[in-house]
Order: C-alpha cells, then sequence, then structure tokens
C-alpha cells in the first residue's frame, strides 16, 4: 500500500529544497514519501535544490555564541520562539542572553544539562516555563553547542539570527574572526574532504553518476570516462562545501586555507554554526 503524501509533507519538501510544489508531490510519490530519497530525486532530475545543512533548527528565536574568559571553550544557545516579535523584544534576548552565561559560568556538556542550571536560584528549565507562560508562546533551549580548543572564536551574525564557533590551534583572534565570518556567509559543510563522512561523499558520487548516466550526451560513453569525470565533479563539490577550499571572502584570489597559512599557519580544528531557518 503507497505512503498518503500530506500537503504538509510537500510543504516541507519544498521548503527544505526551493523546488516546485508540483515537483516535490511527484518526489515523494515516487519515493514513497521518504524525505531524503525525494530530495535526492529531485537532484537526479537536474533540479538544483538547497544544499542540507545541520544548521536548520528554529523558525524563529534568539541565538546567543559566548567563549569562556580563556577563550579554551565556546558555546552556541538558541533559545526558540514562535513569532519574531517575541525574538526581537530586548527582554528576550536579554532572557536568552543570560542562559548563555549560565552556560558559560558552569561549563554544561549539553542542552539536557543547561536545563538544570540554576540561575539566581532557579532551574533554566522552569524560568522557561514562568516565560512561556508570561508571553504565551512556545519556547525552550532549541539547539546547544560546544567547542573546546586551544582556542575558541565566537561570532553573532545578523541580529542574533546566526550564531558561530571556531576552535584553532593557537591564539588567533583575527583569524578566528575571519574564519567565522566566512563560515556564517558560506556556510561550508566540514572543514576539509576528509572530514566529510564517507556515506554523504558516496551520496553525492552516486548522485553524479546517476546524472550524467541519464544526459543525452554522456550516451554510449564508457563508465571509465563517467566515473572520471564525476570525480572531477565531485572535486567541485568539495571546493565549494569544505571550509579550506573554499575562496576567501576577504580576498577571492585566495582559498581560506591559504589565509590561515598567511596568519600564522593556523589550523581550524573544528567549527560549529547555528542559525535560524
Amino acid at each position: 500500500m503507497a505512503t498518503a503524501i500530506t500537503a504538509a509533507d510537500i510543504n516541507k519538501l519544498r521548503q527544505a529544497t526551493g523546488a516546485g510544489m508540483l515537483d516535490c508531490r511527484k518526489a515523494l510519490t515516487e519515493t514513497d514519501g521518504d524525505f531524503e530519497a525525494a530530495i535526492d530525486w529531485l537532484r537526479k532530475q537536474g533540479q538544483k535544490v538547497a544544499a542540507k545543512r545541520s544548521d536548520r533548527e528554529a523558525k524563529e528565536g534568539v541565538i546567543i555564541a559566548k567563549t569562556s574568559a580563556d577563550h579554551k571553550v565556546g558555546f552556541v544557545v538558541c533559545i526558540s520562539c514562535e513569532t519574531d516579535f517575541v525574538s526581537k523584544n530586548a527582554d528576550f534576548v536579554a532572557f536568552a542572553t543570560s542562559i548563555a552565561d549560565a552556560a558559560v559560568a558552569n561549563n554544561v556538556k549539553s542542552a539536557d544539562e543547561l536545563n538544570e542550571v540554576t540561575i539566581n536560584g532557579a532551574k533554566v528549565a522552569d524560568l522557561i516555563n514562568d516565560k512561556l507562560a508570561a508571553i504565551g508562546e512556545k519556547i525552550g533551549v532549541a539547539k546547544f553547542e560546544r567547542i573546546e580548543a586551544p582556542y575558541v572564536a565566537s561570532y553573532i551574525h545578523g541580529a542574533n539570527r546566526m550564531g558561530v564557533l571556531v576552535g584553532l590551534n593557537k591564539d588567533a583572534a583575527e583569524a578566528g574572526k575571519d574564519v567565522a565570518m566566512q563560515i556564517a556567509a558560506m556556510n561550508p559543510l566540514a572543514v576539509d574532504a576528509n572530514s566529510i563522512p564517507a556515506d554523504t561523499v558516496e551520496r553525492e558520487r552516486a548522485i553524479v553518476v546517476e546524472t550524467m548516466k541519464e544526459d543525452p550526451k554522456m550516451a554510449g560513453k564508457p563508465d571509465e570516462m563517467i566515473a572520471k569525470i564525476a570525480e572531477g565533479k565531485l572535486n567541485a563539490f568539495f571546493k565549494e562545501n569544505t571550509l579550506l577550499a573554499q575562496a576567501f571572502v576577504k580576498d577571492g584570489a585566495i582559498t581560506v586555507e591559504a589565509y590561515l597559512k598567511s596568519a600564522g599557519d593556523v589550523i581550524v580544528t573544528e567549527f560549529k554554526r547555528v542559525a535560524l531557518g
């Protein structure tokens, strides 16, 4: 029995990919409602869809990125809400900031741990429930990220709508800020090609190969040639989606990797990017 495709399913796929409603309906129908397979189906039809990113979480809210005083640990906390009317309210921003400050002060390791921390004698979870009752909107700790490194840089972009943490191998405040801004603007998937999960690479390769095989211009071409061209396209994917290979936003003539080398052989150990979707 085929899976029933609802309007909500179609809208969810449309929001995630930017594809048209009819195309989304067909993609879900062809894949029996499998959301991830539907995204791949659209891509195999040659449609350019929005890249899958882990930072698509809360619709509205406030994101705070902070580090410990010694810059050894960084935190990103997203306190979600339902409307931008609330997220832009100064009191709500101050409320979210106080929770992020508590995360830093208590060096918490998870959202669950943060909910148990106390601020002026009251648990964060209870403070959130009180705020929910006061403003009439569902709120909560929607996202929590933490990085430890010899030096962590933090960056908040767009009126608390995005937060970035960058872990570095040494104290390099200026480079950390530049790279954090790069991550905010260019949204890389990983630090380098080796950091992208193998299943993601294989999925991308399979899509590239299948798309090429469907191209009339490639008809009759040997598999070896298709595989070679596919690897070239995969390298282009890495260049666009990995931090070190991207063109540096402040100087497009060099890569981020080259910029970091010129800044004193700075190495990015990891990064986190959290944004409102």
